[in-house]
């Protein structure tokens, strides 16, 4: 599936962690926020562990090694091993090691996460423009007390020529106190700097699936994320479906102006939608789209809703199903602009 104009969410009669073999999980924004689990993650991937679901966890932040992201997801009550984390330090760490000598230096500006993957790719990390030799510069979230001056670091290196790499480009990261700047913010501020564009290994480009795929063996994976620009374009990217959960960055709103390739397959609220079928939604009889109770129209510049939908919160999961296929199918191969403020109000999205 994917790699086409997805005009509206996918159904399914079977649960989705029977449908799929291995659940690509993101970390901040589906499985805990600010490092606490967001509701009903640990139950939902405990049960869907128990009846024979692989589950991975698939993160753009470099910060962090394997080992101390399966250290707390263990302590949140998921139990984790390092092998099952895959993270955007070794997606790039590999992308650098395809292309320099074995053995080379590269200055990192980033966190323990970047220098952990690099020594695992036969790389040497070090700290200076100036050492001797040096091959590559790879950037990755350091966390918010990286000093100023490694980007300066960079910059130096880079405008004598040497190459340029980053861990992914999030413009933002998820915590416990609200949105903040990522990575990418990071990144431009050195390229800036600079005037080069870096390679980018994370989510949402190939390096990152591809590192997902050897690590893991999926074979029928479905990609779990809450960012519609990184997680469910990955997806695209991939050729592999993708659900997208509403306990991150994403809101209805943006989910209804997605062009196709940040169209997700599945919707639902959180990881519960792991653990259950998914509604089939229908071209309805008088026009628009059904799902549930729900009718969603386009109708003069405006996505109306209509009809007596369940007024909870599988309801309203119902509803906004019914709105994303209304607004894609209008918006065909671009993004939607129809006034949804009305219907999403409604459904108290």
């Amino acid at each position: 599936m994917t790699r086409q104009s997805r005009t509206l969410p996918a159904g399914s009669e079977r649960s989705l962690h029977q449908a799929y073999d291995t659940a690509l999980l993101d970390l901040d924004g589906v499985v805990y926020a600010g490092g606490e689990a967001i509701a009903h993650a640990v139950d939902s991937l405990a049960a869907a562990r128990a009846d024979g679901m692989h589950l991975a966890y698939v993160t753009n932040n470099a910060l962090r090694t394997p080992d101390a992201v399966a250290g707390h997801l263990t302590e949140l009550g998921i139990p984790t091993e390092a092998g099952e984390v895959i993270t955007s330090a070794q997606a790039v760490a590999r992308l650098i090691a395809e292309q320099v000598e074995p053995g080379s230096k590269v200055l990192v500006i980033g966190g323990e996460g970047l220098r952990v993957a690099l020594r695992e790719r036969g790389l040497v990390p070090v700290d200076s423009a100036e050492e001797e030799g040096l091959a590559a510069v790879v950037q990755g979230y350091g966390g918010p007390d990286l000093p100023w001056g490694r980007f300066a670091e960079a910059s130096y290196a880079i405008n004598r020529g040497v190459p340029w790499y980053a861990s992914n480009t999030d413009l933002t990261i998820p915590g416990a106190r609200g949105i903040a700047p990522g990575n990418g913010a990071a990144v431009e501020v050195v390229r800036i700097a600079t005037g080069a564009e870096p390679q980018v290994a994370g989510k949402p480009l190939p390096p990152m699936h591809r590192e997902t795929v050897l690590r893991t063996g999926a074979k029928r994976p479905l990609v779990v994320g809450d960012r519609l620009d990184t997680d469910i374009e990955g997806a695209f990217n991939g050729g592999v479906d993708s659900l997208l959960v509403l306990t991150g960055v994403t809101d209805g709103a943006q989910l209804l102006r997605a062009e196709p390739k940040y169209r997700p397959t599945y919707v639902d609220r959180d990881l519960r939608g792991l653990l259950t079928g998914q509604p089939e939604v229908v071209p309805a009889a008088g026009g628009g789209f059904r799902c549930g109770g729900w009718t969603a129209v386009a109708l003069d510049g405006v996505l109306e809703l209509r009809g007596e939908g369940a007024e909870d919160a599988d309801g309203a999961l119902d509803g906004l199903r019914a709105l994303c296929a209304a607004a894609w199918t209008e918006a065909g191969d671009g993004a939607c602009g129809l006034d949804a403020g009305k219907a999403l109000a409604r459904l108290g999205l």
